[in-house]
């Protein structure tokens, strides 16, 4: 990139919200995120991602990198890997509200449970069914 492709922007942000404004024009409501990096003696880069709910009509002039979400892949392996089977056969049964007595039912209760855990919902005790 050299400089005469650069632009001018302005990036805003609070915990509430953002403003990116790009040569003087706010696109904030055409961005879904941005990543924003600068290496020692170069220019800053700006990956915009453009927002989920933009349309094919947006206008105007500016130097485009692509941003690409990154692959669930990795991500999901190391999740899964990280999974003690034991706990989750145990964290499983003690879950009723997760059996509906339909084909497949501990299957679909496990995957039910680790989309909980991967949203943070763990709950590391689980109540003894039958008391001592």
């Amino acid at each position: 990139m050299d400089d005469e492709q650069l632009r001018q922007v302005r990036i805003s942000a609070d915990q509430a919200a953002g403003t990116v404004v790009l040569d003087g024009r706010d696109i904030s409501s055409y961005v879904g995120g941005y990543q924003l990096s600068q290496r020692a003696q170069h220019p800053a880069v700006l990956v915009l991602y453009l927002s989920p709910l933009v349309k094919d009509d947006f206008e105007g002039l500016a130097h485009v990198v692509v941003g690409e979400a990154p692959d669930p892949g990795p991500a999901a392996a190391a999740f899964l890997g990280a999974i003690d089977a034991g706990e989750l056969e145990r964290q499983v049964l003690a879950r009723h509200d997760l059996m509906d007595g339909g084909p497949h039912e501990l299957t679909r209760a496990m995957l039910q449970l680790l989309q909980e855990w991967a949203l943070g919902r763990f709950e590391p005790e689980v109540a003894d069914a039958v008391p001592e």
